[in-house]
C-alpha cells in the first residue's frame, strides 16, 4: 500500500530489480505508476507489477486486493484518520492470509512523544504487535525527497525553519526502499525493528551553504518561533494545519533531542547510504530552476 508514494515508489523500482512477484495498491489504478517504478532496469523479461484498486476507507477492496497475498508492505501518508486506517489494513490484512507487514512508522513512535503523529505511529505498532503477525517496523528520518519543496523558498534565498542550528538526519527514499525491499525478501531482516537515516545529520545552516555552492547565489537560514513557522506554512505555504504543526513539532524535537545517524542502512544492505550532496546534487537543476 502506498505504490505511489515516496517509498512505495522507491520500493517497487527496488522489488523490480530484483524479479519479485509485486502487487501495487493504489486508488487510482487507471493512471501510470510513478516513472521510477516504471522505468527500464538492466536484465530481460522481468516479470509485470500487478495494478489494483485498493482504498483503507473501503474494506471490500481490501479484501480483494489482499487476496492471494503473503506479505504487504503498509506506508499511509500522514493524517488525523491514520491510525483508524492503518488499525483496519492490520486486521483485513490478518483476516485474509498476510503473515507479516513492513510498516513504515516515524522515529520517536512512543505514547507520550511530543510529536502527535509519532504518538499515532505507536499506537499502530501497538496494534501490529497484538496482531500476531510477523512484522517488521522501519523508522526513517527525513526524506531527502521532501527537501525538492524548498525549491520556491530556495529561489528567493531562504529557508525557513525553527530547528535552530540543531543537527538533522536524512534519508533517501530509495534507501528506505531497498530496506524494505530487503524485510520482504530477506529471512534476515524481517522480524525487525530498523531506525534508518543517511550517513551524516545535517544542520539548517550548513543546509542552506550547501544550497548556495549548488545554486551559486546566496541562501540563508532563517529560525522562526515555531508558532511563526506554524503560521507561515499555513498562511503562505497553504498547508493544513495539522501538517504545519507536525512540521513545528518535529523541527522541536530535533532542538530537545539531537540527531545522530545510525550505521543501519550500510549494515543491511552491505554498502554505504546515499548521501545529501549526492542528492543535492543529483537534483541541482530543480533549485536552480
Amino acid at each position: 500500500m502506498g505504490a505511489t508514494g515516496a517509498t512505495g515508489t522507491a520500493l517497487l523500482h527496488s522489488l523490480r530489480a530484483l524479479d519479485a512477484p509485486v502487487r501495487a495498491l493504489t486508488r487510482t489504478p487507471h493512471r501510470p505508476l510513478p516513472a521510477t517504478a516504471g522505468e527500464p532496469l538492466p536484465g530481460a523479461h522481468l516479470r509485470p507489477v500487478q495494478v489494483t484498486y485498493a482504498d483503507a476507507t473501503d474494506p471490500d477492496s481490501l479484501r480483494t486486493a489482499f487476496e492471494g497475498a503473503d506479505q504487504l508492505f503498509l506506508a499511509m501518508a500522514n493524517g488525523p484518520a491514520q491510525v483508524e486506517l492503518e488499525t483496519r489494513v492490520i486486521d483485513i490484512a490478518a483476516r485474509t492470509g498476510i503473515g507479516h507487514i513492513v510498516k513504515i512508522s516515524a522515529p520517536a513512535a512512543e505514547p507520550d512523544s511530543p510529536v502527535a503523529v509519532s504518538r499515532g505511529h505507536h499506537a499502530v505498532e501497538e496494534h501490529l504487535r497484538a496482531s500476531g503477525l510477523t512484522h517488521t517496523v522501519l523508522r526513517p528520518y527525513a526524506f531527502m525527497q521532501n527537501l525538492l519543496r524548498l525549491a520556491p523558498t530556495v529561489a528567493q534565498g531562504l529557508i525557513l525553519g525553527a530547528m535552530r542550528d540543531a543537527p538533522c538526519n536524512y534519508v533517501d527514499c530509495r534507501d528506505i526502499g531497498d530496506v524494505a525491499a530487503a524485510a520482504l525478501t530477506r529471512a534476515d531482516v524481517a522480524g525487525g525493528s530498523y531506525t534508518l537515516t543517511g550517513p551524516q545529520a545535517v544542520a539548517h545552516p550548513d543546509l542552506a551553504s550547501r544550497l548556495t555552492a549548488l545554486t551559486g547565489h546566496p541562501v540563508r537560514y532563517v529560525d522562526l518561533a515555531p508558532q511563526d513557522l506554524r503560521e507561515h506554512l499555513v498562511g503562505r505555504a497553504r498547508m493544513p494545519a495539522w501538517l504545519a504543526a507536525h512540521v513545528a513539532e518535529i523541527q522541536q524535537l530535533a532542538v530537545a533531542r539531537p540527531e545522530t545517524p545510525t550505521d543501519t542502512v550500510a549494515g543491511i544492505l552491505g554498502r554505504p547510504p546515499r548521501t545529501l550532496d549526492a542528492f543535492l546534487d543529483e537534483h541541482r537543476d530543480h533549485f536552480r530552476s
